[in-house]
């Protein structure tokens, strides 16, 4: 009998491209959706076929702008998914969305088919800034929709980005005081960072230094009313992204769609997947303890020290940088000090 799996299905389709993104993702003002919604559904069933009518305990729709799907389409993909799985009961159902392709008549079309978690990309609560990161979308429209999912009951969550060009420690609690007055219990908060081949890559930005990035990220977690569950995640008890962690956490999950990776279990084997036809391939114990290690030492629960996870750690390095990390109850976890150079960290902390 296989394990439940989360499910991760990715809408690449974009309106635009941001001058920051370097995910897979396609500016396309009329795709095939059609074309889209049949070759979905055919990863759906593959998977379906291969692991039984699993238990599903998230299903989370990324992009790209998966807001922009028609309703239609995702009528087409929800119905795959209740035929040839099985829903948990309170199944948590999440759908990225940007302001501007969003009104409130689709957003109710997407609840009345099963979203109960929205997750809005507003970014900046400054016009400008919103325009120096070539967003479509201004403050009112953000504001707008996150009003729109709390009156429909919808757990909502909101990301945003700091650490651009001009700004300081002050200007990022400034912007946390302002996400405050906006009563959300889940935020997601990114520093900015320049990756090739994108249009910030292209320009010689006057980026913060590392000693100022690391002040705006402890002013984050002094100034938000939130208190962080994850290095860049933020939400009041209960209130978490359960699709993230149960993946945090190395639990399996499906990844569907050109762009989408997952982490499947099989006939008592575990294995990594893109995009379900592209790439497929056995994990072996001490690859599957490291990404366990990887996304587990994110979260400030830490990694659960399993067998399999133990054998890959150092441990004399643990014992000479207590400052960095702390071993209790089973678990390993990053101090603060040592959230601020995690990936630095990881590098030392795996043998």
């Amino acid at each position: 009998m296989s394990v439940a799996h989360n499910i991760y299905i990715h809408v690449p389709f974009c309106m635009a491209k941001c001058n920051y993104c370097a995910f897979y993702s396609l500016a396309c003002k009329n795709p095939d959706w059609q074309k889209y919604a049949d070759n979905i559904c055919d990863e759906l069933k593959f998977w379906a076929d291969k692991l039984g009518k699993i238990d599903v305990p998230t299903v989370f729709f990324g992009g790209g702008t998966p807001s922009l799907m028609p309703i239609n389409v995702f009528e087409q993909i929800m119905k795959v998914l209740r035929e040839y799985f099985n829903l948990s009961e309170n199944c948590e159902i999440t759908l990225e969305s940007n302001p501007g392709t969003l009104d409130r008549n689709k957003l109710a079309d997407f609840v009345s088919n099963g979203i109960n978690r929205l997750s809005v990309g507003v970014q900046s609560l400054n016009d400008d800034e919103l325009l120096f990161l070539g967003r479509i979308h201004n403050v009112h429209q953000a504001t707008d929709l996150l009003d729109a999912a709390g009156d429909m009951g919808l757990r909502v969550s909101a990301d945003f980005i700091y650490g651009l060009p001009h700004q300081s420690e002050k200007s990022v609690a400034d912007m946390c005081k302002n996400i405050n007055e906006l009563g959300l219990q889940h935020v997601s908060l990114y520093e900015l960072t320049i990756e090739k081949n994108t249009p910030f890559g292209k320009m010689n930005l006057d980026m913060p230094n590392n000693e100022t990035m690391a002040k705006m990220y402890m002013s984050i977690s002094d100034v938000l009313n939130l208190p962080r569950y994850e290095v860049s995640n933020y939400a009041i008890a209960g209130q978490e992204c359960r699709h993230n962690q149960n993946i945090w956490a190395g639990d399996a999950y499906i990844g569907i769609g050109r762009g989408g990776a997952g982490r499947v279990h099989m006939d008592n084997v575990w294995y990594d997947e893109m995009g379900g036809f592209e790439r497929f391939e056995i994990i072996d114990d001490a690859t599957r303890a490291t990404e366990k290690i990887l996304t587990g030492m994110r979260t400030i629960r830490g990694v659960k020290l399993d067998k399999d996870v133990r054998a890959q750690i150092d441990f004399d390095w643990v014992n000479r940088n207590k400052n960095l990390v702390v071993e209790k109850n089973n678990y390993l976890y990053a101090t603060n000090q040592g959230l601020l150079v995690l990936d630095n960290l990881l590098l030392d902390l795996i043998k």
